[in-house]
């Protein structure tokens, strides 16, 4: 393995977290480190002074180019509740990064959201369960389990937008 590719392959992981935390979803997190990958095959490396500084930032600049680009085309989705699974890395600091931004996760339902509230959001944002099956579950109407998780929902964005 040449030196370059090295230099990308020991913090790709990382790259791939940062692209996500900027974008919000994994599949245009990994387009990004891709082209991330290109820029550090076409970059002249002899000037390259940092090879991860110099990687971290191309990232970081083509993340915001998309993120900002997906807004300007309006496909930010406005009625997602949950992120999608962060993509998974090999090094221990990002598992529990991950372990804590779930516990975080999961205190933020807790105190915002009543029991019914968390059960039906949870089935339904979580594991995509069908609104049926949940109200079967919780033992509320179908029509009911809507409106719960719509509630459940506007909490969520309230209270986050409220700034806590």
């Amino acid at each position: 393995m040449t030196t370059a590719v090295a230099d990308f392959v020991s913090v790709r992981s990382r790259l791939l977290g940062i692209a996500y935390r900027i974008i919000g979803r994994a599949a245009d997190a990994e387009d990004v480190v891709q082209d991330a990958w290109v820029r550090w095959q076409t970059a002249n490396r002899t000037e390259v002074r940092d090879s991860v500084a110099f990687l971290v930032t191309i990232t970081r600049r083509l993340a915001l180019n998309a993120a900002t680009s997906a807004y300007a085309r309006r496909e930010v989705c406005a009625g997602q509740s949950l992120p999608e699974p962060a993509p998974v890395a090999d090094e221990p600091a990002s598992e529990v990064e991950r372990a804590e931004t779930l516990a975080a996760a999961v205190r933020v339902l807790m105190e915002r959201l009543s029991p019914v509230e968390r059960a039906v959001f949870v089935l339904r944002e979580g594991f995509g369960y069908p609104f049926r099956e949940i109200a079967s579950a919780v033992g509320i109407s179908e029509a009911n389990a809507r409106q719960v998780a719509c509630r459940a929902r506007t909490h969520l964005r309230e209270k986050a937008g409220a700034g806590g």
